[in-house]
């Protein structure tokens, strides 16, 4: 039941992101939710590759090259045209920021926080 609760939580998101941020779109709730499948799926796949690989520059940049990675993996899913579609890397960058701040809030918002055990 967390899992679908989180999934509607990150569609949820995803969809206020598109409101806030120019040059990401949606296409329907649906759209919103299995772009929120997949970038789940991807963050929880492929982000901590990206990571260990680029841990020398996140070293050096302070820990901010992992915002670029983030920007890059959102943009990489609005590539795949699975209910989002993104212009370009700032509009992913943006829309990646805005979509953790969103998806926290509401994540505090249901009581569904996933750093709790």
């Amino acid at each position: 039941m967390g899992f679908l609760i989180r999934l509607v939580v990150n569609a949820i998101a995803l969809i206020a992101v598109a409101y806030i941020v120019p040059g990401i779109h949606v296409y329907g709730f649906g759209g919103a939710v299995l772009a929120a499948l997949i970038l789940g799926i991807v963050n929880a796949v492929i982000r901590p590759i990206l990571i260990i690989i680029s841990l020398p520059i996140s070293i050096l940049t302070l820990g901010l090259f992992v915002l670029v990675i983030n920007a890059l993996l959102f943009w990489f899913v609005g590539a795949l045209h699975v209910g989002l579609y993104v212009d370009g890397f700032w509009p992913a960058f943006w829309g990646a920021l805005v979509m953790a701040i969103v998806s926290g809030l509401l994540s505090m918002l249901t009581g569904r926080d996933e750093r709790r055990t």
